[in-house]
Order: C-alpha cells, then sequence, then structure tokens
C-alpha cells in the first residue's frame, strides 16, 4: 500500500496508525461512559493527603502545573497548523526555540513532580498499602509517556532536527476528519513512534484509573449559594442558649449545672 507521501506502508503501519488510536478512543470515550454511569462513587483520586501531605505539598504541584504546559505545547505543536503559526510571523527556528525552552521547563517540573509521587506512595506504607494494581499499571504508562515526550524533545530538536508539524502533526489532526494516512508516520523517528502508541495505550486505560478526576473540575462552586456564618454568644457551645430544666431543692437548677460543666 502507497501512503499520500509515496512510502511502503506495510500491514503493521495500518495496525498501528489507523486501527489503534480509533480503538483507544473508544475504549477511551465508551469507558468514561460507563465509569459514570456504573461506578460514580469510584469516580475519585482516592485522596491520600491524611496519610502523608509534606511530599505531596512538594510533588503535586510540580506534576499538575508542568503537566498543564505540556498538554498546552501538545495542543500548539499537534492541532495548530505550521502555517498558521507562520502567518502570524513565528519562524520554525523561533518555534523550535520556544518550544525547547518552555517544553524543557515544564517537562522538568513534570518529571520532578512525577518521582516525588511515585517516591512518596513507594515510601510511606499508608499511601503504599492503598495503592491498586491499577495504580501501577497508570504510573507505569503515564512515567513512559513523559520520559519518551522528554525524548523526543532531544531527538527532535538537537540531534535529527525532524520536524513533526510537517508529517507527524498532520497525521494527527487526520484523526478529527477520518482520513489518517500512515505513510506520514512511517519516517518518524522510532521515539516519536514509541510516544504515539504510549500516549495512545494510556488514553486506552484512562477510564479506567484514578485519571478520571481530570473531568471532575468543581465548575459548581461558580454558582452556588454563600455559606452564611452567624456569630454566638461567647461561652456557648451551641447555636440555642441552654433551657431551663427541672429545679428541685435537693438537686438544683439541672441545666445550669450541665451547661457550666460544658463550659
Amino acid at each position: 500500500m502507497i501512503g499520500s507521501n509515496s512510502v511502503d506502508v506495510t500491514t503493521l503501519d495500518i495496525l498501528l496508525w489507523v486501527v489503534l488510536p480509533y480503538v483507544c478512543l473508544a475504549v477511551f470515550v465508551l469507558g468514561h461512559v460507563w465509569r459514570y454511569r456504573y461506578d460514580k462513587f469510584g469516580w475519585t483520586t482516592r485522596s491520600s493527603q491524611l496519610y502523608e501531605s509534606r511530599l505531596l505539598r512538594w510533588g503535586s504541584p510540580l506534576f499538575h502545573f508542568g503537566i498543564l504546559f505540556v498538554v498546552g505545547g501538545h495542543i500548539i505543536g499537534l492541532v495548530i497548523p505550521k502555517s498558521w503559526t507562520e502567518a502570524i510571523g513565528i519562524t520554525n527556528d523561533m518555534y523550535h526555540w520556544l518550544a525547547v525552552g518552555i517544553g524543557a521547563v515544564a517537562g522538568v517540573c513534570t518529571v520532578v513532580g512525577l518521582a516525588i509521587l511515585i517516591y512518596r506512595r513507594r515510601t510511606v506504607g499508608p499511601v503504599f498499602s492503598a495503592t491498586t494494581a491499577n495504580d501501577k499499571v497508570m504510573y507505569i504508562f503515564l512515567g513512559a509517556t513523559i520520559f519518551l515526550g522528554m525524548s523526543n524533545t532531544v531527538v527532535g530538536n538537537i540531534l535529527s532536527h525532524y520536524d513533526y508539524r510537517e508529517e507527524l502533526a498532520v497525521w494527527f489532526r487526520g484523526i478529527f476528519w477520518f482520513q489518517l494516512d500512515p505513510g506520514l508516520m512511517v519516517n518518524a523517528p522510532m521515539t516519536f513512534k514509541a510516544h504515539a502508541v504510549v500516549a495512545f495505550l494510556l488514553f486506552a486505560i484512562w477510564p479506567f484509573t484514578r485519571l478520571v478526576h481530570v473531568f471532575s473540575a468543581p465548575i459548581g462552586y461558580l454558582w452556588r449559594p454563600y455559606v452564611v456564618y452567624r456569630s454566638r454568644a461567647t461561652g456557648q457551645l451551641g447555636n440555642r442558649p441552654y433551657r431551663r430544666g427541672w429545679v428541685r431543692k435537693d438537686v438544683g437548677d439541672v441545666s445550669r449545672r450541665v451547661g457550666a460543666g460544658r463550659r
């Protein structure tokens, strides 16, 4: 079979660059629908902050803010065509320098944050006890995806100067138009191919892991009513004042004694 760029395409290329993406994305969508319908109470990160907070205080912000910039860089590099950035005055060299600079900082933050989280999960006893098999598989695929992405920054911009926006990005945008051309991926460096395969496998297991919390942003907080706090008398433990109880000459005011004891 011949792709649009006149290269030989094998059956394996079709399986990897046509069949696999759609299968993984189908599992991604249908898996979330199934999880939401039948496992709403399991739709959570299973937070372990109560077990340990010192390492989490450093690892979680580094990882989450780093991964946000990484995802933003992927959206710009894969979704926005090269001709669009050139039309607004961003040359190819300028784009690659920005990609290397910002991408390297975001990648380092993501890797360091993930390393802290994995170290915490492995060394803190209660956190390790709460770790499931799904968590371990998720960390393997997530770590491999990030590691290969960092490798692509080195390979594509320093070693081989591979411009992924001319082939790989075009292939990726074909997913949304149902016009995938496997020939565009034949000549891509091996690290880019591995990164794409592992990333799609990560999407496939996504609905069955704690990663579903990505779609649980507390948007309802924007329009929920305010919580009203009212002041109360000094020394009063409850919202209502103590009521006068039975008065007996040999016991006295029971309610007053109880209130005094509480205070």
